[in-house]
């Protein structure tokens, strides 16, 4: 690398490591506020931020996920090729799909509705599949490509290297929330849970998520956000800082 690419690598990522550095705080006094707020029983919820843990359920009819047709309450579709441009590749999306519809979470004392909307989702893979040479899509996802006019074959009849992927809340599946309640708007939503409330995004800037691990899991997840935004971007700082400076005095 000669010595001026060097040097504008070095400018691009001081700048990186300083976002880093500021999410790894968000995510400190985000990991903060989940310690410091205790799991609430449904039945005793009050208006305002509230953490909760319990069972996932569809409030109406419970809908199937496209690729694996699994009963859920929440899906997100990613389908992907793997596309060579030049001396590079790498893998396009070329489709996302993603299904936010209001749930129920139950716990042993009552249940809750859930609006995912504008809240911060942290799921694992439930499902992936690549597809390619000798190694057709299921019915399932021919189905879904069919429906969105994509194709898995090329213009010789031959599979694309292509990667599907699919993450879901499945009904029944254990979920953490933490949010803000608020009265439920009259006449929305058939069920009634025992205080009128359901769980949404508060303010702009308030601390909305849901996650399909337990809180100790998901206190872990944040650790390891945390030490890698503050001591990541703080090195990568430091680092870029130094080559800069180096740069400045010869």
């Amino acid at each position: 690398m000669t010595d001026g690419r060097l040097l504008v690598t070095a400018i691009i990522c001081f700048f990186i490591g300083i976002i880093a550095f500021y999410i790894g705080f968000i995510r400190l006094k985000q990991k903060r506020q989940i310690e410091n707020t205790p799991t609430s029983k449904i039945r005793s919820l009050a208006i305002g931020m509230v953490e909760i843990f319990g069972e996932a359920t569809s409030i109406s009819l419970p809908f199937k996920s496209p690729l694996t047709k699994k009963s859920c309450v929440y899906y997100k579709i990613v389908v992907e090729e793997y596309k060579s441009q030049g001396k590079s590749s790498r893998w396009v999306t070329l489709r996302q799909d993603e299904c936010k519809e209001s749930f129920y979470v139950n716990d042993d004392t009552g249940k809750v509705v859930v609006d995912p909307k504008n809240c911060e989702l942290e799921l694992p893979k439930d499902f992936s599949f690549e597809s390619g040479f000798g190694k057709d899509p299921s019915k399932e996802i021919q189905k879904y490509l069919l429906d969105n006019n994509l194709k898995f074959e090329n213009f010789f009849g031959a599979n694309k290297k292509m990667r599907f992927t699919e993450y879901r809340i499945g009904t029944g599946d254990k979920v953490y929330v933490m949010g803000t309640a608020v009265p439920k708007p009259s006449g929305e939503y058939s069920g009634r849970n025992e205080e009128n409330l359901m769980i949404t995004k508060g303010g702009k800037n308030d601390f909305y998520y849901i996650s399909d691990r337990p809180e100790k899991e998901v206190l872990k997840s944040f650790g390891w956000k945390i030490f890698f935004g503050i001591y990541g971007g703080g090195a990568l700082i430091l680092t870029c800082l130094g080559i800069i400076i180096f740069y400045m005095i010869i």
